[in-house]
């Protein structure tokens, strides 16, 4: 049955591999408790199952977003059941998610950013290929705002130079085209000109980003390249990739974009996603006011 879920993840609802793997754990460690308690297959699942399941997760500490993800996951699954003949009654539709506390995401200053760009540009001049590339995938990372994913997905023809737009694949198969400045566009030159050629291997095919032996550059190459190329800029935190795209969202909107502006560049499906970055900026605020203003 698993396996015909498995298809079902990734045919009919074209969810991401790491996004299956996860879902599908959650389910492996659902089936163990529910069997605990008597129950002899997914057909006699209950609402009490479920809850006694999440329960029994939060005593072992787990994070509120991660028993969010999993009562997501379970939902799923429990309508599935019913669609497919599988079930008599949707055991999940009454799961409630635990409600998430919504904490700022950490983002570089502008400074910081500035810092982190010259620095790798320096760094670049006695790195060859390697350099140039970390460059043009710290340039277009800022610029765009994309997830690591979409950025290791990339392909040359996704980047149009002639509009300063790169095309990206998000989740569920959704594309978006996103604009990039005049400094990404100049490293992306330079990759394409002079640093990719002389990494590309027969095998490279169409991929912009390469790995030093020529291959497709993987998620987590392009972490590593984020945090080891920030661990050369003093005070900044240590970020990854999705670091680098909270600081984009929020240098955006403190920039004076409007939030329906940003939610289009980040690819958040709902505006609420692209709200938190608005209390970013309105924490800035509140700190520059409390330092600035005699009265504070």
């Amino acid at each position: 049955m698993l396996a015909e879920y498995r298809r079902h993840l990734c045919g009919e609802r074209d969810l991401a591999a790491h996004t299956v793997r996860a879902y599908l754990t959650d389910l492996a460690s659902l089936a163990a408790h529910a069997q605990a308690m008597g129950s002899q297959g997914p057909f006699d699942l209950t609402l009490p199952m479920l809850r006694s399941w999440l329960a029994n997760q939060q005593t072992r500490g787990r994070a509120r977003t991660t028993l969010a993800r999993r009562a997501t996951a379970v939902r799923v699954f429990t309508r599935w059941l019913v669609r497919t003949g599988r079930a008599v009654e949707d055991a999940g539709a009454m799961l409630a998610s635990p409600k998430q506390h919504h904490t700022l995401p950490v983002s570089l200053a502008r400074e910081e950013v500035r810092a982190l760009l010259d620095a790798t540009t320096r760094s670049a001049v006695g790195e060859g290929p390697i350099g140039l590339r970390d460059v043009a995938l710290l340039e277009l990372l800022y610029a765009s705002g994309a997830r690591v994913g979409e950025v290791a997905g990339l392909d040359v023809d996704d980047i149009d130079r002639e509009r300063n737009v790169v095309r990206l694949h998000g989740k569920g198969g959704n594309e978006r085209s996103v604009p990039f400045g005049n400094p990404a566009a100049r490293a992306l030159d330079v990759w394409l000109g002079v640093g990719r050629p002389s990494l590309a291997r027969e095998g490279s095919g169409a991929a912009l980003f390469l790995g030093q032996q020529g291959g497709r550059i993987d998620q987590r190459a392009i972490r590593t390249v984020v945090h080891r190329r920030l661990a050369d800029v003093p005070g900044a935190p240590d970020l990854g990739p999705h670091g680098l795209r909270h600081t984009a969202a929020t240098h955006l909107l403190e920039g004076g974009a409007d939030l329906r502006s940003v939610q289009e560049i980040l690819g958040h499906a709902s505006l609420a996603t692209t709200q938190i970055y608005t209390h970013v900026s309105s924490e800035r605020l509140r700190q520059a006011y409390t330092l600035a203003h005699p009265r504070a």
